[in-house]
């Protein structure tokens, strides 16, 4: 991240007219110019003067004139400084905090919690909503159930490290009883409940060699099964790590609609690698993290801001969330937006603990 120009280099005048000009910029996202801001700055300085100023503020790279307009807009560096110096948050209204409150109840299971805070991020902001998902050094299986569904048909449900369910369908050979079904989901939580997920997929391999020494044909059948459960293909990937939601909002954006940054920026969405990347910056540092433009690293990210927080629960960080929109966003209200999310997820993972 960047380090912010030291506001204490600006007289008063100065930031004073800066602050203003962001405030209208993000507001209306026109180029702003000496006459608008003579009206709204309440300074009484004529328009000649605040040319002069904005001159200046464009000298140390806070401003720029895009195009041919003789109006203004704030640099990433501008944004950096308004946004650590000259912010005012608001604080939420209490319909937002309930709706906030009542999108994240402890009472939802695992995985409907988590999709639900990447849409209501996405849905009170009216951006893209981003979570990553708690990473542990190890996957532990707790559980493995197989429930019969129609003819071949198996879903296979997984309880890892406590707290998170997989579900999958996998296709078998032969039709089986529930019988069977609990026979072979009996035998492989014996052999393989609490050990890592690796070792797991290792041990399958181990067992199915083992298994075509031997008669017992079930217990034959109950590895074959649970090696089409932890197909690697099948289980978790890293980018499955991220939920997204509402990246469709960013396309009534002004400056993020031209086509070919929308594809670049969607395709950086459906690969995930960058985001995730950031993110890990993000739940390596301390608190909240606010990547402004070029700050991000990422070319296809230096029209968009993001603004992150962790969340934690038994007073160890899990992940982090956040929202991606444009520069030009409305941070005094996203940003507790996000804030009191992060606090809120990590309240409710620590009741359902």
């Amino acid at each position: 991240m960047t380090t912010s120009t030291d506001s204490s280099q600006l007289s008063e005048r100065s930031l004073h007219l800066f602050k203003a000009l962001v405030e209208h910029f993000i507001d209306d996202g026109t180029p702003v110019g000496s006459r608008t801001l003579s009206k709204d700055s309440n300074l009484g300085l004529s328009p000649a003067t605040i040319r002069n100023v904005m001159a200046d503020l464009e000298d140390v790279g806070l401003l720029h004139s895009p195009h041919t307009s003789a109006g203004r807009i704030p640099t990433a560096k501008g944004y950096r400084l308004f946004v650590d110096n000259l912010l005012r948050v608001n604080d939420l209204q209490s319909s937002q905090v309930e709706k906030i409150a009542k999108e994240l109840h402890p009472e939802s299971d695992y995985s409907s919690l988590m999709q639900r805070t990447s849409s209501m991020l996405s849905d009170v902001t009216q951006l893209a909503g981003v979570v990553m998902l708690p990473r542990t050094e190890q996957s532990i299986l707790q559980h493995i159930e197989f429930v019969a569904l129609s003819a071949n048909r198996v879903l296979v449900i997984l309880v890892v490290n406590d707290r998170e369910v997989q579900n999958r369908v996998i296709n078998t050979d032969k039709t089986y009883s529930a019988s069977e079904l609990q026979q072979v989901s009996n035998y492989l939580n014996e052999l393989f409940a609490g050990k890592d997920l690796l070792h797991v997929r290792k041990s399958i391999l181990e067992e199915l060699e083992k298994m075509k020494e031997q008669v017992n044909q079930s217990m034959q059948s109950a590895i074959e099964m649970a090696q089409m459960a932890f197909n690697s293909d099948e289980v978790k990937k890293e980018s499955d790590d991220l939920l997204f939601s509402g990246q469709t909002n960013l396309m009534d954006v002004a400056e993020l609609g031209e086509v070919d940054q929308l594809k670049k920026l969607f395709e950086t969405f459906n690969q995930k690698r960058d985001i995730l990347h950031l993110l890990e910056q993000a739940i390596n540092a301390d608190g909240m993290q606010i990547f402004i433009g070029e700050e991000s690293g990422y070319d296809v990210l230096d029209n968009c801001s993001v603004v992150t927080s962790p969340y934690e629960a038994d007073g160890q960080i899990l992940g982090v969330l956040g929202v991606i929109g444009p520069t030009r966003m409305h941070y005094d209200r996203v940003i507790p937006i996000v804030d009191i999310t992060a606090k809120m997820l990590g309240a409710a993972l620590n009741s359902k603990n």
